[in-house]
């Protein structure tokens, strides 16, 4: 019987050391080996050259790397590019790179459909199959830096997790993503730069709070009036929005970091004056941003983008309550790549 082999990935660097040194090798070694992995992502053992080529086979003898694979890349007219990644087992998720004037962003996956069941995403229409691994939400940014480099000319600036999946119920995976993706041994990108975008689960949030987290947090709100909210995002019955400002207290007096909120605005839905009015009064304990989001819809009509006025409205209101706002054009529309679209329809 064939003995599964480990992903070499999953060993830490004192663990690659520990094994060269079990070996009868040096211990510098599994540095060697741990620089060719993350900070130049390599995808073989073949790859890393100024290792043996004995060396190399009895790496290759032990381990795999399970290395993510972009199936299909498609590009929209706007510049955004959307990669459909494969898995090392078969299974796709989906990430994107936005680029604006002054930045290009990554929009990374952090698992195989959701765990939750916001009725207006496209990705909550696909059950959740796992987590994904913590080399596999590192090696979509590297795809995207990549991309970055090679369309827009520059190299990426920042990180959002808006991709598929809900990332805190992957919490210690995408901890420890991240700290790869920061460590000057991995990408060096600054913990500033990275938006960990939740749709609510208090006990995480408060979790973050407590660890320290660096990088930026981002609620996916769409409602401050609990019946509405639950009504298209139906684990607010779990979570209500008392449980969810209570974290968020937690969160602002632990970290001092201002909140943002996603909003997206639906004909019919919350696009009344009491709905603004009631997101004025959520967002009041603490210094919060509002992104008011364009609606990308998903096929059945069952939600509509509100109207204008009800967006001026919004924008109006928050302002004269001296909350930040702003409005967001949806980026990659026609190659579904835009906000709540990952279900992975590439053609």
């Amino acid at each position: 019987m064939e003995t599964k082999k480990k992903d070499i990935r999953a060993l830490t660097k004192d663990q690659l050391r520990d094994f060269f040194v079990a070996q009868g090798d040096k211990a510098f070694r599994g540095n060697q080996v741990y620089e060719w992995l993350w900070g130049k992502s390599a995808h073989t053992f073949e790859d890393m050259t100024n290792i043996s080529k004995e060396t190399r086979q009895m790496l290759e003898d032990n381990f795999v790397i399970n290395h993510i694979q972009v199936d299909t890349l498609q590009r929209s007219s706007d510049g955004t590019v959307k990669n459909a990644v494969k898995l090392h087992d078969g299974l796709v998720v989906e990430s994107v790179l936005i680029p604006t004037n002054t930045r290009t962003t990554a929009c990374v996956s952090s698992q195989v459909g959701c765990s939750l069941d916001c009725k207006f995403c496209a990705t909550a229409r696909l059950k959740r199959m796992r987590n994904l691994n913590p080399d596999e939400i590192y090696d979509q940014v590297v795809a995207i830096d990549r991309e970055s480099r090679l369309y827009h000319d520059r190299p990426l600036s920042n990180i959002v997790f808006m991709g598929m999946g809900e990332p805190l119920m992957n919490y210690n995976n995408v901890l420890k993503a991240i700290d790869k993706i920061t460590s000057p041994e991995g990408l060096g990108m600054s913990p500033k730069r990275i938006v960990v975008s939740t749709s609510g689960v208090p006990k995480m949030i408060k979790k973050m709070a407590d660890d320290e987290v660096k990088f930026k947090l981002a609620v996916s709100l769409h409602s401050a009036i609990d019946e509405v909210r639950t009504s298209i995002m139906p684990f607010n019955a779990t979570f209500p929005l008392s449980d969810l400002r209570e974290a968020l207290e937690y969160w602002y007096a632990k970290t001092k970091n201002r909140i943002t909120y996603e909003y997206v605005v639906w004909k019919g839905i919350n696009d009344r004056r009491k709905d603004v009015d009631a997101l004025v009064k959520f967002c009041k304990f603490a210094p919060s941003k509002v992104n008011l989001i364009e609606y990308n819809p998903i096929d059945d009509g069952e939600f509509q983008q509100a109207n204008t006025e009800a967006i001026d409205m919004y924008q109006k209101v928050l302002e004269a309550n001296n909350i930040t706002v702003t409005v967001r054009r949806s980026r990659g529309k026609d190659i579904d790549a835009a906000c709540g679209q990952l279900a992975n329809k590439s053609k």
